[in-house]
């Protein structure tokens, strides 16, 4: 969109516009979603000019007002769902990872979230027939996870029908018994990763406005933005409010980045997947006494809350734990080298 179409907004001039572009409000939908003192911050204008502004823009977008039922499930016919390339966990998900939603997936150390968070960064650039959405991925990662040669393992163990439709898909000539190839498709996979290491809680919650700055620039290319992994969402916060003193301020600013986190989802169809840091119940004498830390500002942002634990060797249980429209249940899969792999 062009800076003059702001400008079309009431009390909006060639500065404010400016502004708002410079802040990442580019579009009558960015700015419609906005509060008012956000949008006051970001463009240095007043409270009351501020609300004129979305509420203008909300009459331009066509947005925040009622629709009926069989509007919105016209609407939801544009999500996507993001295969994990297992049946099992598939099914259980309702076809897979969904876009326009947060996905939270909670464990202790050592159950697997990470590999979660590569694989889908990989299968999210497979071709829609596959299952995959055929787009990129934005990955801010707090805990200094993300690994390229984890991907390069993953690409690697796709299975052979997969990666010829994937080559295919890519314009890539060769075998996937070629080595040459092969690397020339992970490297096409990494390039279309956007990786950013968040240092503490702040920087974190500045990254997810430049995802949102990224996912825009994004929009209209042939690799749009469909995935946006954080892992994990908890670890700054955790470490940096500590005390119940500071369980308040604590909660209202993961309140606010997750609030960010789901804006980008419902503006560019984008999947939100974020990994969760647990902690041991004492209180609990019955039952799995691990507890995903967050409280309830997570649990009830959360569109989709998985519970992942270790099994047998490399085995993993996915339990669904809770979903808007889903029964919980449980899946198996496997962490090999090759990614995640069906039982």
């Amino acid at each position: 969109m062009a800076e003059d179409d702001l400008e079309s907004l009431p009390g909006v001039g060639p500065a404010t516009a400016d502004k708002l572009v410079e802040s990442g409000y580019d579009s009558y939908q960015s700015i419609a979603v906005a509060s008012p003192g956000e949008l006051s911050n970001k463009a240095d204008i007043g409270n009351s000019t501020a609300s004129d502004i979305i509420n203008a823009a909300r009459d331009a977008a066509d947005v925040g007002g009622f629709e009926t039922g069989s509007m919105v499930l016209e609407r939801r016919q544009q999500i996507g769902k993001l295969s994990w390339q297992i049946d099992e966990v598939d099914e259980l998900l309702g076809g897979g990872l969904e876009t326009q939603s947060i996905t939270e997936v909670y464990g202790e150390f050592g159950a697997g979230k990470s590999q979660i968070t590569h694989q889908l960064a990989v299968n999210v650039q497979l071709p829609p027939e596959q299952g995959g959405l055929g787009g990129g991925c934005i990955f801010i990662d707090s805990e200094d996870t993300f690994r390229p040669e984890r991907i390069d393992d993953m690409v690697r163990g796709l299975e052979d029908d997969v990666l010829e439709a994937t080559l295919e898909d890519r314009e890539i000539e060769g075998s996937v018994d070629d080595e040459e190839t092969m690397q020339a498709l992970v490297d096409d996979v990494l390039d279309k990763i956007h990786v950013a290491k968040a240092f503490n809680s702040n920087h974190q919650i500045l990254l997810a406005e430049k995802a949102k700055e990224l996912a825009g620039d994004h929009e209209d290319t042939d690799w749009p933005v469909r995935l946006l992994c954080v892992d994990s969402l908890t670890a700054h916060f955790r470490a940096e409010y500590v005390g119940r003193g500071e369980l308040a301020e604590r909660q209202q600013k993961l309140n606010k980045h997750l609030h960010d986190l789901m804006r980008i989802g419902d503006l560019f169809n984008t999947g939100i997947l974020v990994t969760n840091q647990v902690a041991s119940n004492p209180d609990s004498y019955f039952g799995d006494p691990t507890q995903p830390i967050g409280g309830n500002i997570l649990g009830h942002t959360s569109t989709f809350r998985i519970y992942l634990r270790k099994s047998k060797g490399d085995k993993r249980i996915v339990r669904l734990v809770d979903a808007p429209n889903l029964a919980d249940g449980e899946a198996v899969m496997r962490v090999q080298d090759g990614g995640l792999k069906p039982e």
